[in-house]
């Protein structure tokens, strides 16, 4: 199995069976956060796989035990083409940069199989949310976290997705609670299409990868772009863009995702505000 890996070796590109690419996001120590180290190299990832002609299907994990924790607090990395910005350009920039993997996935000619093992949070739940297909080894939750950091749950087209995957009302509660849902119930409640033993995770992606990859390519392009469309009442993209706006609001006028930060550091509840 041959891999394939960015300059910093964040993401990997490998083809376990014949006509399926496995995309790892490799950045375990970091539990696969979404900095823009890895974002970056991941679009470029997929900008290629979609043209590659030879790849039918794609599945999407991480590596070690997570499959992606969200925004990475610690270390965001940089952000390309920003020299020069105010913040408040610089923050849609990087905005930008972030919806564009979504989108990315979305747009994909290939259908993607999400292989979520471990923690699937914000950011990191709406990769799974992006991709075509869940699966869940037995080990994964998903959790909406941006209303636990004193901002938007909203968040990279979730407000748009998780409804449509599970139903409003089950959305508008995990999305206000911010809590945890684990592989159990995200089969139960159609987050995930089935909940596998961990060590069965890819193997059954494979599996899946490799039924799909027989029928033809038109009949799955089709049927991807087509079950999109009719899942689509507006514009995703649009309606990323007024959610981005929104927790780019809350993140620049006040001080609550500092305070998340803090008191999660500190062990202690945090005390949100509404002003800086």
């Amino acid at each position: 199995m041959h891999a394939v890996t960015d300059g910093d070796g964040f993401v990997l590109v490998e083809h376990p069976r014949p006509h399926v690419a496995l995309v790892t996001l490799n950045r375990p120590e970091r539990m696969n956060s979404m900095a823009f180290d890895v974002m970056v190299p991941l679009k470029t990832a997929l900008d290629e796989i979609t043209h590659d002609n030879d790849i039918r299907v794609v599945v999407l994990t991480g590596a070690g035990a997570g499959f992606s924790s969200g925004a990475d607090h610690k270390s965001a990395g940089s952000v390309p083409h920003v020299a020069g910005l105010t913040r408040p350009t610089f923050g849609l920039r990087s905005m930008e940069v972030l919806d564009d993997v979504i989108l990315a996935l979305r747009k994909l000619h290939q259908p993607v199989i999400a292989a979520v093992n471990g923690a699937a949070i914000g950011g990191g739940l709406c990769l799974a949310l992006a991709a075509d297909i869940r699966v869940a080894g037995s080990d994964a939750y998903f959790r909406a976290a941006g209303i636990n950091n004193g901002l938007t749950a909203s968040e990279l087209g979730l407000s748009y997705l998780l409804p449509r995957a599970i139903g409003a009302s089950r959305a508008f509660e995990i999305m206000l609670t911010g809590r945890d849902v684990d592989a159990d119930e995200a089969e139960r409640i159609g987050l995930v299409s089935r909940r596998v033993p961990a060590e069965d995770l890819l193997p059954t992606c494979y599996d899946i990868a490799e039924r799909i990859a027989g029928f033809s390519r038109p009949g799955t392009e089709l049927t991807k772009r087509t079950l999109w469309t009719g899942l689509d009442a507006g514009s995703l993209e649009a309606h990323m863009q007024a959610e981005g706006l929104g927790q780019l609001y809350i993140r620049l006028l006040t001080s609550n995702f500092e305070e998340a930060v803090a008191a999660r550091k500190e062990k202690r509840p945090p005390s949100f505000t509404d002003d800086k």
